[in-house]
């Protein structure tokens, strides 16, 4: 597939790293030398200096073959234009980062208009994960499956869970929950584990099924969802716009702690009924003095990674439940799973989880990557013509670390054995070490997806907002 990339700032980067490594012939173009110079010396990409609206700068980049192009500058407006340009000059598909709310009724008015068909916006996407850590307590991470029937929780093992020591198929033949423990991170390194595979402390657990189900096990664990009514955001950017209106909207009481003036009086315009603190949030005295031993919560979503790791740090140390940091270099994350901060938000990954849903095509209808990408979680959609309906899951031949997690037919959601059948117009969520999803059509699993309606999907989202 040939992508081309505007704008190598960090998001721009990323998803130029992770498409290149996929197999993908990937063009970035930034006015930048230093930021080319970066791609050049480090990625595997065409790297071509100048403006991406302009006509012969993506003519260069051989605009009338490529398959999509990706919009990630830092102006939305220049996004949409690049977008809208490309499509005019015969790119297949457009892909186009667009944070400002403002923009939301426009979306819906002028998409066809503009032509694209993916909608990046990391800050809300940001928010909403948040927010589903927030309702859901004992996960480190958490995703959707199925319209939301289904979800994935990352949870961290702990040596009073009577889990600890025993193989898994004895636990759960005495348990009889129905959920799966579809993948184990491990010293930074991945697991699929089977039957006789044995949990220790430490491990992190990715458990998949139904929220009630997954809810349950975390009770009989001892690992207890809270309900939280108050929240300290530390920042004022998008990221914090976007988290107010939906924590506000669910009965949480908010305080903003914002250092930049004119941040406050922005966010005091748009928001109502929170109160916005203009005051250094990294200062511990400013934290007491705005009495964070009482919160509930507290979101460190700053500009700056270090600043968000020492204030949340603190934070905990003074007694707050819930403890999630934005941290925006991936190099981080490791340094981070020894700290006592309770979840970490990376809106990069993110952002790359919605362009690699994309860039499969009609395969894919979710695609999640966890641990570093060492692992991917896709949804699939069973069609007619597929080769597996009817045939026992054990017979199938799926590749080395790569398991059947969960079928979704119509209301029932099964946790299937190896003598289980998969049936046309099944969901199947499937687990997989190092993108054997990939490689899943060569074996001619005939699995669709629903990618050609992620437009719409993203459109919605934005008017979810404004609706609020």
């Amino acid at each position: 597939m040939k992508i081309i990339i505007i704008g190598v700032g960090k998001v721009g980067y990323t998803l130029a790293k992770t498409l290149s490594g996929e197999k993908n012939d990937v063009v970035v173009i930034d006015k930048s030398s230093e930021a080319l110079e970066k791609a050049e010396d480090n990625l595997d990409v065409l790297c071509i200096k100048g403006n991406g609206v302009g006509a012969n700068t993506l003519f260069e980049s051989g605009i009338n073959d490529a398959d999509l192009l990706i919009a990630v500058t830092g102006s939305d407006e220049i996004n949409m234009v690049c977008c809208l340009t490309a499509k005019r000059l015969g790119v297949k598909h457009t892909a186009a980062r667009i944070r400002d709310p403002q923009y939301a009724k426009e979306l819906l008015l002028l998409k066809e208009q503009i032509g694209i068909d993916l909608i990046i916006n990391p800050e809300h996407a940001a928010a909403d994960e948040i927010v589903h850590l927030i309702n859901f307590s004992p996960a480190i991470n958490i995703e959707n499956f199925a319209g939301g029937r289904v979800k994935m929780a990352g949870i961290k093992i702990t040596s009073d869970m009577p889990i600890i020591g025993q193989k898994l198929r004895d636990y759960f033949n005495k348990n009889q929950s129905p959920i799966l423990i579809g993948a184990v991170s491990r010293d930074n390194k991945i697991i699929i584990p089977k039957g006789d595979f044995e949990i220790r402390d430490g491990d992190i657990a990715y458990i998949i099924g139904k929220h009630s189900s997954i809810y349950n096990f975390c009770k009989s664990t001892g690992k207890y969802s809270q309900k939280y009514k108050n929240a300290m955001i530390l920042g004022g950017g998008r990221i914090t716009y976007y988290l107010t209106v939906l924590l506000t909207a669910m009965g949480m009481k908010v305080k903003i702690i914002e250092i930049d003036p004119k941040k406050c009086e922005e966010l005091s315009e748009v928001l109502d009924d929170v109160l916005i603190i203009n005051a250094d949030g990294t200062d511990e005295e400013v934290l007491l003095s705005e009495n964070i031993s009482d919160m509930d919560c507290f979101i460190a979503v700053t500009g700056v990674d270090e600043e968000n790791l020492l204030s949340s740090l603190m934070a905990k140390q003074n007694g707050v439940k819930k403890v999630i940091a934005k941290i925006s270099r991936i190099s981080y994350m490791n340094v981070v799973d020894n700290l006592s901060i309770d979840n970490i938000v990376n809106p990069k990954l993110i952002t790359v989880n919605q362009i690699l849903k994309f860039t499969r095509g009609n395969n894919i209808e979710s695609l999640y990557k966890i641990i570093e990408g060492q692992a991917e979680i896709g949804e699939y959609i069973i069609k007619d013509s597929s080769c597996i309906t009817g045939k026992p899951i054990k017979s199938l031949g799926l590749p080395e670390g790569t398991i059947i997690a969960t079928i979704v037919r119509r209301n029932e959601i099964v946790v299937p054995k190896g003598n289980d059948v998969i049936k046309k117009g099944d969901r199947v969520i499937i687990i997989t070490k190092n993108g054997n999803l990939e490689n899943l059509d060569e074996c001619s699993l005939g699995l669709i997806g629903g990618s050609h309606n992620e437009l719409l999907n993203s459109i919605k989202k934005f008017g979810d907002i404004i609706s609020l």
